[in-house]
């Protein structure tokens, strides 16, 4: 398996990812990227008040183990639904998970597969910051980091706690190899994988 992966930053604020592959044996690949973002600082509270969107009208539900169960549910009237500017940490109290927190993949909402498209939005109000995420994937994982816990120290001496950040991975579906309802992720010998993320900042 060869992997090529290009990160450019454009003169319009945005951080660019552009992932190539090729394989000459037929490969599992779905590829993401794991950036922790706080868009009030790095180590400055945490991001339950940040208000996110997610273009989804569905996600994909985990079992205890945090692997999804094949099923494709929808989000509404549920916790897990972001289809508008909503703070994300409004509804933990109504979470089932342990750790507390969001851990889920969401089936981003597309118009043509494949296509570079709108996949989510957060706003930090204090600051002002907006960070769209634009993706060629079919999903989308938000992780709240749910797992951090002091013992890492960032930049300044700063600690991350629970709920510091956030991350948005777009990618395919996890464990997509074993579930024949969710788009393929085998690459085989003579196709080329490619994928496009991009993160646009901005204020308001």
């Amino acid at each position: 398996l060869q992997i090529e992966v290009t990160y450019g930053l454009t003169g319009e604020d945005e951080l660019r990812i552009e992932y190539e592959a090729t394989t000459d044996q037929p490969t599992p690949l779905n590829l993401t990227n794991h950036s922790y973002f706080n868009l009030a600082g790095a180590g400055n509270g945490d991001i339950l008040s940040h208000e996110l969107e997610i273009n989804a009208s569905h996600f994909t539900p985990v079992d205890e183990t945090s692997i999804p169960t094949g099923e494709i549910a929808p989000v509404a009237g549920t916790v897990m639904d972001f289809t508008r500017l909503t703070p994300i940490g409004s509804r933990f109290g109504q979470l089932r998970t342990s750790p507390v927190g969001y851990d889920h993949n969401y089936v981003l909402n597309k118009s043509k597969p494949g296509e570079l498209s709108f996949a989510a939005q957060c706003y930090e109000p204090k600051s002002g910051r907006l960070m769209k995420v634009f993706t060629t994937e079919p999903g989308i994982q938000l992780y709240t980091a749910n797992y951090l816990d002091g013992k890492v120290t960032g930049k300044g001496g700063k600690s991350y706690q629970k709920n510091a950040a956030f991350c948005l991975e777009c990618q395919h579906f996890p464990d997509s190899v074993n579930r024949s309802n969710f788009p393929s992720v085998i690459l085989n010998p003579g196709e080329r994988y490619t994928q496009t993320t991009v993160h646009k900042f901005s204020t308001r």
